[in-house]
């Protein structure tokens, strides 16, 4: 993707004589080539085990919360309690990352996070449990995620510095994907076998990888940038950076209509195994699965490519918004399920290219504001888009609730791509190569020379 005007030359994370040298610029590495990286394989390796228990308390909290209400609106307010601190919060989080070590900080939020889910297993499991309690636990994650979030995007970039960011980016998406791929078929068998409550218990417990990998890793390792300062006015200067920065900007306004309205999945695939198949909580896991298969495979794809370019974003976010309508009529439930795949892939193109480029054109001493509101926009769209595919799945049906969501996300992909498209001076350009249509977006100079030859 053209990370824009800034991104070729935002500077580089500050070095000290303990911090490690970076090499030249490579425009294509091997898949897993940051794991040559020891504080990042530590960091990976508690991810992998995190993430599963994250995926597992997802499955369990929106069947737990559909079982105890039989409402999809219910669902969708338990999802929008969950990203409502980051939407109010967000970017007051992204200040403090600034300020603070980002391991330390990433330290208190996963022993926060380990808490809660231990505090929700045992209220479910002594059968007290009540919704308000799933929401309560919900909100509660949510604002340990104002600060997680961006201290653990930006903390990627200290970890293997800026050449192999894209490729660490891309290998985080794919340890969640791979996790969403076991996460969601063990909750469905905890589920149905011994309740959602063993769910929590093991999400609450498998932060100890994370919070042991943080602890092993080598400080002297880690590529140290700058600090900023306390000082008044870092919020503003936050948003007058993004501001001044048409690909930054655009880019993030594309991922807040897509995750507002096109990423409410699961207000969608709850309603559609439970209202439209009539099936169990294995149909709900197997939809997620089958996403997450997509996912994975999206992200390992992006951690084989050299750059990420825009319209491979633009394009993903088109194709995702058709998909979702087209899955809004599909008539049976393989063939609802088999669209999954093909939607998980092209909405982790999207989620993976819009991060590796928000953080590769960001000036370091700014990463934690930017991503925190990249993040902000991305997660805490769900406290508006939830309820309203909730509502509207209550009153009109799932499949038009779906059909809405891919309709605002494929609008969204071909309004921000003109709007790019014209900002960059670009033109599209129509023809035949080697007897085949070719679309694409070329400079004006360019289009004009090509009119000419025509």
């Amino acid at each position: 993707m053209s990370t824009g005007s800034g991104a070729e030359s935002a500077p580089a994370p500050k070095t000290t004589h303990d911090s490690p040298p970076s090499p030249g610029p490579t425009r294509k590495s091997s898949m897993f080539s940051s794991l040559k990286v020891r504080n990042y394989r530590l960091f990976f390796a508690g991810q992998v085990v995190s993430n599963i228990g994250t995926w597992m308390q997802r499955i369990a909290q929106d069947w737990l919360v559909l079982s105890l209400t039989g409402s999809a609106t219910a669902v969708g307010v338990t999802t929008a309690l969950q990203f409502l601190p980051m939407l109010l919060f967000g970017l007051y989080g992204g200040v403090l990352v600034d300020r603070l070590s980002k391991r330390r900080t990433l330290l208190f939020t996963q022993f926060s996070m380990a808490l809660t889910g231990i505090a929700l297993a045992v209220l479910t499991l002594s059968g007290h449990v009540q919704v308000w309690h799933v929401y309560l636990a919900a909100f509660a994650v949510g604002l340990a995620t104002v600060v997680d979030n961006p201290a653990r995007q930006s903390f990627v970039s200290e970890m293997v510095g800026p050449d192999q960011l894209q490729n660490a980016v891309s290998l985080n998406s794919a340890n969640f994907q791979s996790a969403r791929l076991v996460g969601p078929a063990v909750a469905g068998l905890m589920i149905t076998g011994v309740g959602t409550g063993w769910a929590f218990l093991f999400n609450g417990l498998s932060f100890v990888a994370p919070i042991a990998g943080l602890l092993l890793m080598r400080a002297r390792e880690l590529y140290v940038v700058e600090r900023a300062p306390r000082g008044k006015g870092q919020l503003r200067e936050g948003l007058h950076y993004v501001a001044g920065r048409p690909d930054l900007i655009w880019t993030i306004v594309l991922v807040g209509f897509i995750g507002t309205f096109g990423f409410n999945f699961p207000v969608y695939l709850s309603a559609f195994a439970d209202d439209v198949f009539h099936a169990g909580a294995g149909s709900y896991s197997l939809f997620n699965t089958l996403m997450a298969v997509g996912s994975l495979a999206g992200a390992l794809l992006a951690a084989r490519r050299g750059t990420a370019r825009m319209r491979v974003m633009i394009g993903a976010a088109a194709a995702f918004g058709a998909l979702e309508l087209v899955a809004s009529t599909a008539p049976s439930l393989w063939l609802f399920a088999l669209l999954m795949v093909p939607i998980g892939m092209f909405g982790m193109t999207i989620n993976v290219t819009a991060n590796t480029s928000i953080q590769m054109g960001t000036d370091p001493a700014m990463r934690g504001r930017v991503m925190a509101l990249y993040m902000m926009v991305f997660l805490g769209g769900s406290p508006v888009g939830a309820p309203i595919a909730g509502w509207i799945t209550d009153a009109y049906g799932v499949r038009a609730g779906l059909a809405v969501g891919g309709t605002i996300a494929a609008a969204a992909a071909v309004t921000v791509g003109l709007v790019l498209a014209r900002v960059g001076g670009l033109r599209l350009s129509v023809g035949w190569n080697r007897g085949h249509p070719h679309v694409r977006f070329v400079p004006r100079e360019r289009q004009e020379e090509l009119a000419a030859a025509a």
